[in-house]
């Protein structure tokens, strides 16, 4: 699949149309569904086969962030060769209490693949997070960048971002629909 086939499919299979409250409590007659490619075993492996170029030299472990980028981060690995870590949002406290789940991540370069970055805020705290268990982190890689402020935020915390597409980018596939 190319890529401007890949934007429409994305945006085809994701937008949805009705009435949604968003996070920030407002009512919107659109939604973006991130999950709906990300479920998509066609969607998700076009989506992984173009990332791949995007890895940074080096990199020796994927690390999918809870909860959209642990597919993503699946499905990457399977393309890649890489192995994946799967990083929750804190360390649960039962059974191995580990916040990295899979491959060890100890002094590997490890990237960070997550579905959407809107305002970095995540990627960052998980970031801080990994490296404190002495990952070495320098890059993240997403299928799209919502252009809402996380790329300038992510690079103020050491972080280069490698987006697969930008919201303009998408919505222009589409004529205009909003992501």
């Amino acid at each position: 699949m190319d890529r401007t086939t890949l934007a429409k499919e994305i945006n085809r299979v994701s937008s949805l149309t009705g009435q949604f409250t968003l996070r920030s409590g407002q009512i919107s007659d659109r939604y973006f569904d991130k999950y709906r490619f990300e479920s998509n075993p066609v969607l998700l492996r076009a989506i992984a086969n173009h990332l791949a170029p995007l890895i940074p030299d080096g990199t020796d472990v994927l690390a999918g962030l809870e909860m959209g980028g642990i597919p993503i981060a699946t499905m990457l690995s399977q393309v890649s060769g890489l192995p994946c870590a799967f990083v929750r949002k804190e360390a649960k406290a039962y059974g191995t209490c580990q916040l990295a789940e899979g491959c060890e991540i100890k002094r590997k370069r490890v990237l960070i693949v997550e579905d959407v970055i809107t305002s970095g805020g995540q990627v960052i705290l998980s970031a801080a997070d990994l490296r404190a268990l002495d990952a070495h982190i320098e890059d993240v890689i997403c299928v799209i960048d919502r252009e809402q402020g996380g790329g300038s935020k992510l690079k103020a915390a050491g972080l280069n971002m490698h987006a697969l597409f930008t919201r303009g980018e998408l919505e222009a596939s589409v004529g205009g629909l909003s992501i």
